[in-house]
């Protein structure tokens, strides 16, 4: 096997001989579920990083890494007893064909929308079987993991499934203003109650990313972009003390200002 061409299968073996008790590696074989969860994580932000800066070359090389991860989770499920690849790859296998009737099936889906409504559908009959089971909230099985915007953005997804939501993003909008107004009274107490101010700035927060998934905009993403922009800009000031010998420490903000509205000219 190990001369073997690259596959699904050499993949697997290589695996299965990483974890082997006799001849395995260390690191490996002391690794569990919870231990990778990072690992995975990082593998999947490093995935979204070379797609952001159209590095297909890197994103060739991050897949595989978040391909191991997969693998990896099934070996430790085949030493307990729980699952293998196999059966990953069936679920995936029978979940998509269910969920895509238009395509497998004789189910007439016109357009993008009833596409979308019909997967939203399907879903919320996966997560009610989940919750006549387990008698569960339709947000219970929203992974804590998620980043918190992810997170608010899936909340707020599935209360609108069910008529939950605002009618437009107007008023979405207006939201927000008043959450600002909330967080102004708060700063303006005497004395400032922190817990309240953090109460407010969190309504905000949730508030703003309401108004993205209104916009069709994902925000955990949106912020990525925004805090690229950032940083461009922030770079743009940083070089032009490494040019002068200036201490950047030592600027006004008036001056810090000016470069970083000529890097806004420069860099957009």
């Amino acid at each position: 096997m190990l001369s073997a061409p690259a596959s699904v299968e050499k993949l697997i073996w290589i695996m299965q001989r990483l974890r082997d008790p006799e001849g395995g590696c260390p690191w490996d074989l002391k690794q569990n579920f919870a231990s990778i969860v990072p690992y995975t994580l990082e593998e999947a932000y490093e995935v979204a990083e070379a797609i952001e800066n159209n590095d297909f070359v890197e994103l060739e090389k991050e897949l595989g890494d978040l391909l191991f991860q997969v693998v990896f989770y099934a070996q430790l499920g085949k030493e307990q007893a729980l699952f293998d690849f196999d059966q990953v790859v069936s679920h995936i296998c029978e979940k998509l064909i269910r969920r895509h009737p238009h395509v497998f099936a004789d189910m007439n889906l016109a357009s993008e929308a009833e596409i979308k409504a019909n997967w939203e559908a399907e879903k919320a009959k996966e997560r009610q079987q989940k919750a006549e089971q387990a008698s569960l909230s339709m947000l219970a099985d929203i992974p804590r993991s998620l980043p918190a915007l992810s997170q608010a953005a899936k909340i707020q997804k599935r209360c609108a499934h069910v008529g939950f939501d605002w009618d437009n993003i107007h008023d979405v909008l207006e939201k927000v203003k008043e959450e600002c107004d909330e967080i102004s009274t708060e700063l303006n107490a005497e004395p400032i109650d922190q817990d309240a101010v953090a109460e407010e700035i969190g309504d905000l927060l949730f508030a703003v990313v309401n108004l993205a998934r209104h916009a069709k905009l994902d925000p955990e993403q949106t912020l990525r972009q925004a805090n690229q922009k950032f940083t461009r800009r922030f770079q743009h000031i940083e070089q032009h003390f490494f040019d002068t010998g200036e201490d950047i420490k030592a600027a006004s903000l008036e001056q810090l200002e000016q470069l970083w509205q000529q890097a806004k000219n420069l860099n957009g």
